[in-house]
């Protein structure tokens, strides 16, 4: 799908559930970044079914950040939520951001330097060769390179952190990727960058600081044991094809007048 004439350059897409506490900052944060910068944005605010004053909070700062835009789900889980706003977003690139701003807003400067090249997909690395971690506690760090080994033997040989939450995408990938993806919960970056890969797409990983953040949504045994079985629905999904790019329409001949 190609890119509205006029499109802003990047959209950063943040999906959120129950983010009163910590939206706010966060968008302080990323508007004063935002509006630094010499491309032009759109910034995505995906609701996913909140029970807090999140769209509240999104709707009252967007009166004064013509940027912003709510997009309001029911709660199915961050997997929809991201999917809703890859759809939603219009932009050459698009970004997917945590709402907690584990990585400080300004480092999404890595993504947009050139010397990254002429990527498809750059996933922010914890693993990568110059990537810092700060505040996590040890059986978090463990658990999560226990199931990234998991995944690298399943479906992603050679990803050394695919579950970072923030993630760029040239847009017109990131639509059509969001068209094939099923998985609503954890496991939706598996399932991306499998399929991104599948369709022989580049993808790099960019080392990043990284801090731990307390309040995380994520329960480590639930939302862990639930994303191995995410996992093995994309192995068996690949297996059966489910993946396959869809075709582009064709485009008919030009009819060419008889000459009498």
């Amino acid at each position: 799908m190609a890119e509205p004439e006029q499109a802003p350059f990047l959209s950063l897409v943040i999906p959120a559930y129950n983010e009163a506490s910590r939206l706010p900052q966060t968008l302080i944060q990323a508007q004063a970044y935002l509006e630094r910068q010499s491309f032009a944005t759109e910034v995505l605010v995906i609701d996913d079914g909140s029970t807090d004053g999140t769209a509240a909070i999104v709707r009252e700062r967007a009166v004064d950040w013509p940027a912003l835009r709510l997009i309001a789900t029911a709660h199915r889980g961050k997997g929809h939520a991201v999917r809703v706003g890859l759809l939603a977003s219009c932009a050459r690139y698009v970004f997917l951001c945590d709402a907690d701003l584990s990585m400080p807003i300004t480092e999404l400067d890595r993504f947009t330097d050139t010397r990254l090249g002429e990527f498809d997909v750059a996933i922010a690395s914890r693993e990568a060769p110059g990537a810092r971690r700060y505040n996590e506690p040890f059986y978090r760090h463990l658990m999560g390179r226990v199931f990234n080994a998991f995944v690298r033997w399943m479906v992603l040989p050679g990803v050394q952190d695919s579950q970072c939450g923030f993630k760029c995408l040239r847009g017109s990938l990131a639509r059509e990727l969001a068209g094939v993806q099923t998985i609503d919960g954890w496991g939706f970056d598996v399932e991306l960058l499998t399929v991104a890969r599948q369709w022989g797409f580049r993808i790099v990983e960019v080392p990043i600081p990284w801090h731990h953040v307390r309040s995380s949504r994520i329960r480590p045994v639930r939302d862990t044991w639930r994303m191995v079985r995410e996992v093995m629905v994309v192995r068996r999904n690949l297996r059966r094809g489910v993946y396959a790019r869809p075709a582009l329409p064709e485009v008919p001949e030009p009819q060419v007048a008889e000459q009498l």
